[in-house]
């Protein structure tokens, strides 16, 4: 992976997760953290148990970037089949980013929540209910399984690798980068709702996603138009 890719993914991850992933998930860390966590719990035990959470989430999303970046590895057989690809990614994160700022309704379209599903909502109200600090781990692999536009970003990004292992360390490097907001919130209730401080994120990170999509677009247009390009190998 670039240098340049890497910070990208940083950058957008650790803005957005301060605008949307709050907005998104922060119902859920709130309810946890009301629920779950011990007035009496030392500071120590209360900060083991936000990361167990994190590392539950980032689980989920290294095990879904491993499956996109193999799928990834069997779609892009050739130049032609990669520049494709890659257009399309391109294309769909200037969405994303044009959704982001409020232009489109793409993410909405994406974020059909499965948390009214039986299945979601019994385990989540086991896991609530539980005492154990691994179910902060548990809860966390759960949550990493709801529908989020913005996880799907990442997913795609990915997907583009055309490698397991470089898709699941593409979502590692995103979860951790979204750490911090979450992290912070669970301390904090409330302290980056405000909505001067969210749409600030929001569009910063927004921005940043439409220059990427624009970058993975134009590496597709070369991949299309230079047939003595190397084929795509973990190039984003």
């Amino acid at each position: 992976m670039e240098t340049i890719s890497i910070l990208t993914i940083i950058s957008i991850a650790f803005l957005g997760s301060f605008g949307h992933c709050v907005g998104m998930c922060g119902g859920i860390v709130i309810a946890y953290s009301s629920t779950k966590i011990r007035s009496e719990w030392s500071k120590q035990t209360q900060t083991i148990a936000h990361l167990l959470y994190s590392f539950g989430r980032i689980t989920t999303y290294m095990i879904l970037g491993a499956l996109f970046g193999l799928v990834g590895g069997v779609v892009t057989f050739d130049n032609l089949t990669s520049g494709i690809f890659l257009l399309i990614t391109g294309f769909m994160m200037v969405l994303v980013g044009l959704s982001l700022l409020g232009k489109i309704k793409f993410l909405t379209m994406l974020e059909h929540s499965c948390s009214k599903s039986s299945f979601y909502q019994k385990t989540f109200k086991s896991l609530l209910g539980s005492d154990s600090l691994f179910s902060f781990y548990l809860l966390g692999m759960l949550n990493g399984l709801l529908p989020c536009g913005f996880v799907y970003v990442f997913a795609i990004t990915a997907a583009s690798t055309g490698s397991a292992f470089w898709g699941a360390i593409v979502m590692l490097i995103f979860g951790l980068s979204t750490i911090p907001a979450l992290f912070s919130l669970g301390f904090f209730v409330g302290l980056f709702k405000q909505s001067n401080l969210r749409d600030l994120f929001i569009k910063l990170a927004s921005i940043l996603v439409i220059a990427f999509g624009i970058y993975i677009a134009y590496i597709g247009y070369e991949y299309l138009t230079d047939p003595t390009k190397t084929i795509l190998n973990c190039h984003i």
